[in-house]
């Protein structure tokens, strides 16, 4: 079986998905590292890998949202069965021993940039930061003296590791505590699994958004239940100021009892409901 994660090695989702394989039973997996979120799931979609782990969620940046347009947007035969909670713990990351004053240029993904924020105020407010497609990616172009003599990167211990570079500091996340929820994804029809406590994540939007009180109703349908929300996002449609769509993560299985009911009843308010997914929890 192949699975496609965010790469290349060394990234937190690689770190993520091999603390995540023996819990599937996946260790023998063949391990396919791609450029970007968007190649991760587009890839499922298109029978390249058979699974993907990506990230969805981060305690510090909260919705990783890469993920849910490309799932929503670019990917319609894609499901979310099941989900990884992994550490997150940021290392500030030379070619060699280097004092922080002395750091020209950050170079990494734009999420461990926000969650290493105030680090980087108080610590390198002399620094320029530059992107890359990911923290593995960021610590190889100082690795290599692509991103210039006095570069750091912001990265995983296991990249400083595989590219020979000298971790400054590590853990350097604004929060104690950081971590990231990933989402295995699958072709639609896939089993999730055996057992539970289950989660259900869904997307919402409809005819009505603009009138008063449209998006109480919608959620009163799992209130009313006593269906517990366990997350919700929204994100723009794409078509417009205004318009916007709805990301619910919800306890139980779409198909069973108060959760089918009250996604029975929401359908009679919205325009598109798509179940992303029932899946156990982490």
């Amino acid at each position: 079986m192949r699975v496609g994660y965010l790469g290349p090695e060394g990234t937190n989702s690689h770190e993520a998905l091999l603390g995540a394989l023996p819990a599937v039973g996946g260790e023998a997996w063949e391990q396919v590292p791609l450029a970007t979120i968007y190649d991760c799931v587009v890839a499922v979609q298109e029978g390249e890998v058979d699974r993907a782990l990506v990230p969805i969620e981060n305690a510090i940046e909260g919705a990783v949202n890469a993920t849910l347009d490309a799932l929503v947007l670019d990917a319609e035969q894609v499901v979310v069965v099941g989900e990884a909670i992994h550490p997150i713990h940021t290392c500030l990351i030379a070619r060699e021993p280097l004092e922080l004053s002395a750091i020209e240029t950050l170079v990494s993904h734009p999420q461990p940039v926000g969650q290493c924020a105030h680090f980087l105020r108080t610590r390198l407010p002399q620094a320029a930061v530059r992107t890359a497609s990911s923290t593995a990616e960021a610590v190889r172009l100082v690795a290599e003296g692509a991103a210039g003599a006095n570069a750091a990167a912001l990265g995983s211990r296991l990249a400083a590791e595989q590219y020979g570079c000298e971790v400054l500091r590590a853990g350097v996340d604004d929060v104690a505590g950081n971590e990231t929820r990933f989402v295995w994804l699958a072709p639609e029809g896939t089993p999730a699994g055996e057992h539970g406590p289950w989660k259900t994540a869904l997307v919402f939007w409809g005819v009505g958004a603009e009138a008063p009180g449209w998006l109480v109703r919608c959620l009163s349908e799992f209130a009313f239940r006593g269906v517990n929300l366990t997350r919700i996002e929204s994100r723009p449609r794409k078509q417009g100021l205004g318009r916007y769509m709805f990301f619910l993560d919800l306890e139980g299985r779409a198909e069973e009892g108060p959760v089918a009911e009250a996604l029975a009843g929401l359908r009679g308010h919205v325009e598109h409901l798509r179940v992303l997914g029932s899946f156990p929890a982490a």
